[in-house]
């Protein structure tokens, strides 16, 4: 890492620290980005440490990921990530700028830094103002060797000894699983032979072994029953008697010159 102090950005903020990393994850737009944090996820890689320092190009989410671990703290060590924020604030989502802590001389700490003075690679004396935490990948390698020797000392899973009880299921009679299978299958072709032989409103009995005639006479067919119904008796119609013919009336003729009597209707402002 040393090796590359005084490295300097190309133009449009080419880098190979940029490069690699976008082939990393298979993006060209980290080609000319801000390559602070990726230059540490480079040298994290060259010597082998990446999964106990991370590999980001977001400082903000490489932060985030030291609090997940367990790691991060609010004091100093070499070796350890600093991560800025020029505002001076203290909160993790407002960081701008991560460098390496390679000394600590009381209030000041001594770092390399990537993409400082807009262009260089160089070593930086920084005042703690503008320190919103530290990273520890010690830490994080402690926790991983921790849990590492846990799941080492677990035990596989080793199944509890079968106690026999001295009563033997009826099961047993059919030996082993195969058996077993074989006498369901036979069960199920004597079951679909069974109900193949139903016919509706019928039941005819099946030429099996055991239901096969011993005798002649009960090999012989039985008669075939006649049935004789009585026929009802036919029905006679009556004819229904005419109803009685109507006197006819006669009509008188009146005499001639003369009007059938009428009724005179009386005015009521008539006098009686």
């Amino acid at each position: 890492m040393r090796q590359e102090l005084g490295y300097k950005e190309k133009n449009g903020q080419f880098t190979k620290f940029g490069q690699w990393y976008a082939d990393r994850v298979q993006d060209t737009q980290y080609r000319n980005g801000p390559w602070c944090d990726m230059f540490i996820a480079w040298a994290a890689d060259r010597a082998d440490l990446s999964q106990y320092v991370g590999e980001f190009a977001w400082t903000p989410s490489h932060a985030a990921w030291f609090m997940k671990q367990g790691a991060w703290t609010q004091k100093p060590e070499p070796g350890a990530l600093v991560f800025f924020d020029w505002k001076g604030g203290k909160s993790y989502k407002g960081i701008d700028h991560v460098g390496i802590v390679e000394k600590v001389s009381g209030k000041k700490i001594h770092t390399i830094e990537a993409n400082v003075d807009r262009i260089w690679l160089k070593r930086k004396t920084r005042e703690t103002d503008k320190v919103v935490g530290y990273g520890i990948p010690r830490l994080v390698k402690a926790s991983a060797d921790k849990l590492g020797e846990i799941r080492s000392t677990e035990r596989p899973f080793v199944p509890l000894p079968r106690v026999d009880s001295g009563q033997g299921s009826p099961l047993d009679v059919l030996g082993t699983p195969p058996a077993l299978l074989t006498a369901m299958v036979l069960m199920t072709v004597v079951l679909s032979l069974r109900v193949t032989g139903r016919r509706r409103g019928t039941h005819r009995r099946l030429a099996w072994p055991w239901n096969a005639p011993t005798t002649e006479q009960e090999a012989t067919p039985a008669p075939e029953r006649v049935t004789i119904r009585a026929k009802a008796p036919e029905k006679t119609s009556h004819p229904r008697p005419a109803p009685p013919a109507r006197p006819e009336r006669t009509r008188v003729p009146a005499a001639a010159g003369t009007r059938p009597p009428t009724s005179t209707r009386r005015k009521p402002y008539e006098p009686g």
